[in-house]
């Protein structure tokens, strides 16, 4: 949406300065429940006169049932206009005073953010818009059509792209019949299916006071939180939580699927179902993992394909916790004539990794990285009220931020390998194979079934 970039920019570095003095200390986090029944997680932050607000719901595409695209179309039509005032009002409305507002959509989550200075009239203005927005969409037919069109060229433009396409495909594989399967940006079928009816019904029963978590960081007392916390959840009916998503089954075999693609780079993608937020193992394994694929260039599988053989210019991991398990995911791109020998030596990087775990020295060297930059990671504002999204929409600890550090210092390399021993299967890996010609793709056996 719309801002003054000159200003932001201003707030940006301030902010930066600001926070090159409050490193140390984990920020310190208030909770309370609304009037309307929404959680809200609250740090003061009084060294500029601004606030970020992040308002979740439980929302996702996991939610989106036969309509697959309809909490993205959702959460996409709530700027295109609201109560008396039109996309263009809309945009006017936070022009005027510097705010800054979006939305987004994951597999279990719609967040609606806002940002905007604490002096009046601004604040009043974009807090009023926000309330607006979430509680009374209007979902006007032409604006409906015309978010239709954008989103089915933004499907169109991403079967362009070789690794969306085997990211979808993947999915498919690790997730099968359960919602994280589906993307959260539908199908060109679904997309075109959805209607004016159907996102208001969404709305209805997904935007409540008792299904919504608010996260805010600014500069406010406790009072006016709770103050602004009431106004902005004021129109939310309240509502009920949706049921807990299904549970994610794990595969009982390995399965390959290979797609044709014309070009010079084959993508290669694998995973299985890994774990959740508030998971126990959620440490271990993210130590682990920063050591085998999620350190970028010192990375082992970045070693082994990168500097040892020159197989791809780069190559990853990662778990993607999610309320029920979400995927652990690698991957890499490569010449089309190398597809083969990349793919085995990501699988053969990932088996020794689990046998033989991660040596002292490379532990070591993981947990000061991670520990060394975690202070950036909650440097501003906008780094904060993230977090406090995530920690209350998962219900984990307050004091997640505080115990983080201790948490990766706790982190044995022993641990790590009896975690990945039992939380990982290269046997039963879901693997898409994406690029190269039919006669190519048609001689990739990795063990699996096509």
């Amino acid at each position: 949406m719309c801002t003054d970039p000159r200003r932001f920019s201003v707030w940006s570095s301030a902010l930066l300065l600001c926070a090159a003095g409050t490193l140390q200390a984990a920020p310190q986090i208030e909770t309370w429940q609304a009037a309307s029944g929404a959680r809200v997680l609250f740090v003061a932050s009084p060294e500029l006169p601004m606030v970020d607000v992040n308002l979740v719901f439980d929302a996702g595409s996991a939610r989106d049932g036969e309509r697959s695209g309809l909490a993205s179309m959702t959460a996409g039509m709530l700027t295109q206009g609201a109560g008396d005032w039109d996309a263009d009002a809309i945009a006017a409305r936070l022009e005027d005073v510097g705010a800054k507002l979006g939305a987004s959509t994951d597999r279990d989550k719609t967040t609606v953010s806002l940002r905007t200075l604490t002096r009046q009239p601004a604040m009043d203005t974009a807090v009023e818009t926000l309330a607006t927005l979430t509680s009374t969409p209007t979902f006007a037919d032409a604006d409906l059509e015309r978010e239709r069109r954008n989103q089915l060229i933004a499907l169109r433009q991403a079967e362009e792209s070789p690794r969306t396409v085997g990211q979808k495909a993947l999915y498919r594989k690790i997730f099968g019949a359960h919602p994280y399967a589906a993307d959260p940006s539908g199908t060109a079928e679904t997309v075109t299916a959805i209607t004016r009816e159907d996102l208001a019904d969404f709305h209805r029963r997904h935007y409540t006071g008792a299904n919504a978590v608010l996260a805010i960081v600014g500069a406010l007392d406790r009072p006016q939180a709770e103050a602004l916390a009431d106004r902005i959840t004021a129109g939310l009916p309240k509502g009920e939580r949706p049921a807990p998503l299904p549970g994610v089954t794990d595969l009982d075999a390995a399965v390959t699927e290979r797609i044709v693609f014309p070009s010079s780079q084959t993508t290669v993608v694998a995973g299985q179902p890994g774990m959740r937020r508030g998971d126990p193992d959620y440490f271990t394994l993210y130590v682990g993992n920063h050591i085998l694929g999620g350190s970028g260039l010192v990375s082992l599988l970045m070693e082994e394909i990168r500097e040892k053989r020159g197989l791809s210019y780069s190559t990853y991991s990662y778990f993607l916790p999610l309320a029920q398990p979400g995927p652990f995911l690698m991957g890499l791109q490569t010449k089309n004539d190398q597809a083969d020998q990349a793919r085995e030596v990501m699988l053969d990087t990932l088996r020794r990794f689990i046998e033989s775990g991660p040596s002292e020295a490379e532990l070591t060297a993981a947990k000061k990285n991670i520990t060394g930059g975690f202070p950036l990671r909650i440097a501003s504002n906008s780094d904060i009220v993230g977090y406090l999204a995530v920690i209350g929409f998962y219900d984990l600890p307050l004091d997640y931020l505080d115990r983080f550090t201790d948490r990766i210092e706790s982190v044995t390399a022993e641990q790590i390998k009896d975690a990945f021993a039992r939380r990982l299967h290269p046997d039963r890996l879901a693997i898409v194979v994406v690029g190269g010609s039919t006669e190519q793709t048609a001689g990739v056996g990795v063990g699996g079934e096509g």
